[in-house]
């Protein structure tokens, strides 16, 4: 019986990395110029099914993974691979813009989609798929790994206020941002690790001597890094075509289309998570691709733009992107006042949900800069309404342990987790 559930595991893992194979073999193949372009609904699907097949394996590696390193490194890890099509994408943008003015304006645009698609679509999602396997009105999500992600993404978020005052993003800027991710990940690693409850492929991998596990680890998530880096641009392009035979324009494309497809693999890897029952491990690694993104690949646009270009300088913004800023800056800031409680309930995932798709209807200035002052007033609230629970998330993230995380109602100490799971009303 083992042996068979060993062999059905093997067969899936080596079923997934076969689909993967067709996007780097085809990217090469499309570069050198041994086969024409191909047209874009082939496109998108052959390259969006690799991206899928890799998220499948970055899971099973991540959660193999978890035997050596901590739990926190272990989805930090995840959430940096699987969001390598976002930053192959931004990077280009900034990479070019010194000789397409244009280009700097979508970087930007880019990047700030693919912020607020991450927090106003994958953590409410996270939490429905925990509600649809638990019927539970509550995530808890107390821990260490959860804790120090929230402090970091709140220092990001303050600083990042700085951005749209200047109407720039500098080198500055990029020392700052980089510092900050630099000690989010030291930290998360000195977490002990822990012994995971592995199953599927990933307990068939779990198995192995711990020289060959840890090789085959390694050699899975850069399998799917390669996997997902070759298939982003042919993917994104194609969507891009697709929408333009549409008439979507191409700033709609760039700030939505593409960053739909390019957090394709981390929104994937998370639900796969949520829907077996992991759901606070799915919410740490967004809240960990959350950092870097919001540090690491922001930080690296005027790096981009720097080095491409003949000056030294920091990448310009126009007054959208500015509003655009202001605003992925007010929706953090509320998505982490959110969490002050260590908990999230129904009531505030849905206004994630409903606040991030109404404002996608407006494009007036005046409209949008309202919706950044609602989530501002909405994080004072909630930071208020929580303020007794903030000293638990800093304790929390000062004290690494290496017990498994629970799924509690709500923080340690607080009448949720005494059993009381209706969370109070805001």
């Amino acid at each position: 019986m083992k042996e068979t559930a060993s062999f059905r595991n093997w067969l899936l893992l080596g079923g997934c990395m076969a689909a993967c194979a067709p996007a780097p073999i085809l990217r090469l193949l499309l570069v050198t110029g041994v086969i024409p372009e191909m047209a874009s609904v082939p496109t998108v699907l052959i390259f969006g099914s690799s991206i899928v097949a890799a998220a499948f394996v970055i899971t099973w590696a991540s959660e193999t993974a978890e035997k050596d390193i901590s739990q926190g490194l272990a989805l930090a890890v995840i959430a940096l691979i699987a969001v390598l099509p976002e930053y192959a994408v931004d990077l280009y943008l900034a990479w070019t813009a010194p000789g397409n003015a244009d280009n700097a304006a979508l970087a930007t645009a880019n990047m700030t989609g693919a912020n607020r698609l991450l927090v106003g679509v994958g953590w409410p999602m996270v939490f429905f798929l925990y509600w649809l396997v638990t019927r539970k009105g509550t995530l808890g999500v107390s821990g260490h790994d959860t804790s120090l992600g929230l402090i970091f993404l709140g220092a990001a978020t303050l600083y990042n206020f700085v951005i749209p005052v200047k109407g720039n993003i500098s080198l500055i800027d990029s020392a700052v941002l980089f510092s900050l991710f630099g000690s989010y990940i030291y930290l998360v690693s000195r977490a002990p690790a822990r012994e995971p409850e592995l199953v599927g492929p990933a307990s068939t991998l779990g198995a192995l001597p711990r020289r060959w596990r840890r090789g085959t680890v390694t050699l899975l998530f850069l399998y799917s890094a390669l996997a997902i880096f070759s298939a982003a641009e042919p993917f994104v392009e194609g969507l891009k075509d697709i929408g333009e035979e549409l008439g979507i324009s191409e700033f709609v494309l760039i700030q939505w289309f593409a960053p739909l497809a390019s957090e394709a693999p981390e929104l994937t890897v998370a639900a796969i998570l949520a829907s077996r029952g992991r759901a606070l491990a799915a919410m740490v690694m967004l809240i960990s691709s959350k950092v870097n993104q919001w540090t690491l690949l922001i930080g690296s646009l005027p790096v981009a733009y720097s080095i491409s270009g003949t000056d030294i300088g920091p990448l310009p913004m126009d007054s959208r992107q500015v509003e655009e800023v202001f605003l992925t800056a007010a929706q953090s800031a509320f998505a982490v006042a959110i969490f002050a409680s260590l908990s999230i309930s129904s009531r505030e995932a849905l206004l994630l949900l409903g606040l991030f798709g109404t404002q996608l209807f407006f494009t007036d200035p005046a409209v949008r800069y309202g919706y950044g002052g609602v989530y501002l007033l909405l994080a004072v609230f909630v930071l208020f309404q929580d303020r007794h629970t903030l000293p638990i998330v800093f304790r929390e993230a000062r004290q690494p342990s290496g017990k498994a995380p629970t799924m509690s109602t709500g923080p340690p100490g607080s009448s949720r987790a005494r059993g009381r799971t209706k969370k109070p009303s805001r």
